[in-house]
């Protein structure tokens, strides 16, 4: 399946059906298919062919979505880029994919140029209205754009990832590699025209895949999330209601805000039926108490990197109150082939932990500019324990895998403990020093009533981990830093760290 043969089957069936919202205004599915061929006949006419790249510098829109669906019209790939980012870092990502052109606003298209980006952009809408408003009508008149000569296996988008090196990395993803995703989720959530989907996530983020494409199958809606509300704990609880959404997906940070500091645990959502999360661990603590406020609603941990967006899946039931560790990431879905390797290169058994492997339809076609992936084969440095069914438990990074005093620790056990107790509502941990100065530094942040000393946390530490992973000392923070995906950001926890060795800040 194709995706941009979505939106035009849903206009056929039901054109007057609502598609998708967003800070500039809505339309339905007979809008969303004009605009997308009017603008797929303006690509065309400045020279876009199958196989181009078009780079996306939009806000979260309605725009942003008729650009991609235009796109892929063409038989081209598109790049979707961070609003957010500086614009010598856009610069540097146009140079790298090479697009034959960007769809920006004028002040964007300054600041590409300014930094040495030379692609052509798109200023406005083929009408000339600008990218954030919604035309009134079709915007370039015209027939039906012709099916592209692509197969299933082409280039559909690339998503850039900071990468391991600290260099940006393209994952590719092929139209059939992205719908092993969306068709996998659509059964998996049971998915019907009636459903109102969130997009809480940002278009260069992976979730966004799901969010816009799993709607379209089903001829549903899906509901962007403006950027100045992703992180508005009251804001984002009035959305979920107000837009009457019935299917939930993010990160586990935006829906523990929600509850902190958003009244979610007081709030009656009716709409809601399915609530998904990935992209990190769910604390237990804060896990069971949405669980028990929603016992009604299905809930889903979803796993998986970028390069292979979802291959497993975990759905939750109820999590009995001695539960320490977060719930497990489940098994293989997507039609991928998932097992946890030993060091040793043999298949862990259960009780075992080893490196997820994925081989499947799920997995990216490569990076852009390197070698392609030729074995849909992709080792993802995380590391699972197996469990007593065959499917995994998240047990952390390979690259997160640290020695003190020559010991092996998990950071993310040592976080999991402290997210245990009952004072602590988030907590990261960090190793700080080398050789025999190494040691695991904590930052915490209090829940609601509480004040944790770094004697409890330390003796709450010892209950459960052995000495030398007890953490030193811990810091207090209102949040933790979190990435523009909503990830906690441990460079800047480990750089504060090593400030903070010299007395910068306080214990808690």
């Amino acid at each position: 399946m194709k995706l941009h043969q979505l939106v035009r089957e849903a206009a056929r069936r039901t054109p007057d059906a609502p598609a998708v919202s967003g800070p500039d205004g809505s339309a339905n599915y007979a809008q969303l298919d004009a605009w997308a061929d009017g603008i797929a006949r303006e690509l065309a006419a400045r020279g876009v062919r199958e196989g181009d790249r078009i780079g996306i510098w939009l806000d979260k829109s309605v725009a942003a979505v008729a650009v991609m669906e235009a796109t892929l019209r063409l038989g081209a790939a598109y790049v979707p880029l961070d609003p957010q980012a500086p614009p010598a870092r856009v610069a540097k990502l146009v140079g790298n994919f090479t697009p034959a052109l960007v769809a920006a606003p004028p002040e964007r298209a300054a600041a590409l140029a300014e930094h040495g980006g030379t692609a052509p952009v798109m200023t406005a809408w083929p009408d000339g209205g600008a990218w954030d408003r919604l035309p009134a009508g079709p915007v370039r008149p015209g027939p039906d754009v012709p099916e592209p000569d692509i197969t299933d296996d082409d280039l559909a988008f690339i998503l850039y990832t900071s990468g391991s090196t600290g260099e940006p990395k393209g994952v590719c993803h092929s139209h059939n590699s992205a719908w092993a995703w969306v068709e996998w989720a659509a059964k998996a959530e049971g998915a019907t025209a009636a459903d109102r989907h969130s997009n809480h996530a940002p278009f260069h983020f992976d979730m966004t895949v799901i969010d816009v494409y799993v709607p379209f199958s089903v001829g549903g809606s899906v509901h962007l999330v403006p950027p100045e509300t992703a992180y508005n704990a009251k804001a984002l609880v009035r959305f979920l209601v107000d837009h009457a959404i019935t299917v939930w997906y993010s990160v586990p940070a935006a829906l523990m805000l929600m509850m902190r500091h958003g009244g979610l645990l007081e709030t009656e959502v009716p709409s809601l039926r399915c609530l998904l999360f990935a992209g990190e661990s769910f604390p237990i603590g804060p896990l069971r108490q949405l669980r028990r406020h929603f016992p009604d609603i299905r809930f889903m941990n979803l796993y998986g990197p970028t390069e292979t967006t979802v291959c497993t899946a975990y759905e939750v039931g109820d999590i009995p109150d001695d539960r320490l560790l977060p719930v497990p990431i489940g098994g293989p879905v997507c039609g991928d082939h998932v097992v946890a390797v030993r060091p040793d290169g043999q298949p862990a058994r259960p009780g075992e932990e080893g490196e997820l492997i994925v081989t499947g339809p799920s997995v990216m076609l490569g990076y852009w500019g390197r070698p392609p992936v030729t074995d849909r084969t992709y080792a993802t440095g995380d590391i699972a324990l197996v469990l007593e069914d065959g499917t995994f438990q998240f047990v952390g990074r390979r690259d997160a895998m640290v020695k003190v005093r020559g010991n092996r620790v998990e950071l993310g056990e040592v976080e999991a403990v402290l997210q245990s107790h009952e004072g602590v509502a988030e907590a990261a941990a960090v190793v700080r020093g080398t050789g025999i100065d190494a040691a695991v530094v904590a930052y915490v942040v209090a829940a609601d009533g509480h004040d944790p000393s770094l004697i409890d946390l330390k003796r709450h530490c010892a209950q459960q981990l052995p000495r030398y992973a007890i953490i030193e000392t811990a810091y207090r923070l209102p949040s933790l830093p979190r990435n523009a995906n909503g990830k906690v950001d441990r460079r800047v926890l480990t750089e504060r760290a090593a400030a903070e060795a010299d007395g910068a800040s306080a214990p808690a």
